[in-house]
């Protein structure tokens, strides 16, 4: 796998993991949605400046970014991590009967 894979991967991982939208995550990057969507489809390529500022957003370390999901998955603090039933867009999670759990 390619650093730049990995990379992709590691934020797809964190993304999934912290239950954020690519929209929010660029909004917190101060880039635009379309970007983050390029850098994840590999159309464009993630920089150092811009690994750096993924990383401080979730709290890790850049090189725990750049050593692939696994590693940046192990580094992500909790307080980052979703709750379970809690789903990206901070969305309230619904039953299968349409109440709201």
């Amino acid at each position: 796998m390619s650093l730049e894979e990995r990379v992709r991967a590691a934020l797809a991982a964190l993304l999934h993991a912290a239950g954020e939208s690519q929209a929010e995550l660029a909004a917190a990057l101060g880039v635009s949605q379309a970007q983050v969507s390029r850098r994840q489809s590999g159309t464009a390529a993630w920089s150092l400046a811009d690994c750096d500022a993924v990383a401080t957003h979730y709290g890790i370390d850049v090189l725990e970014l750049l050593a692939g999901p696994t590693r940046a998955m192990e580094a992500l603090p909790a307080g980052r991590r979703r709750m379970p039933g809690r789903h990206a867009g901070n969305r309230p999670a619904v039953a299968r009967d349409g109440g709201v759990r």
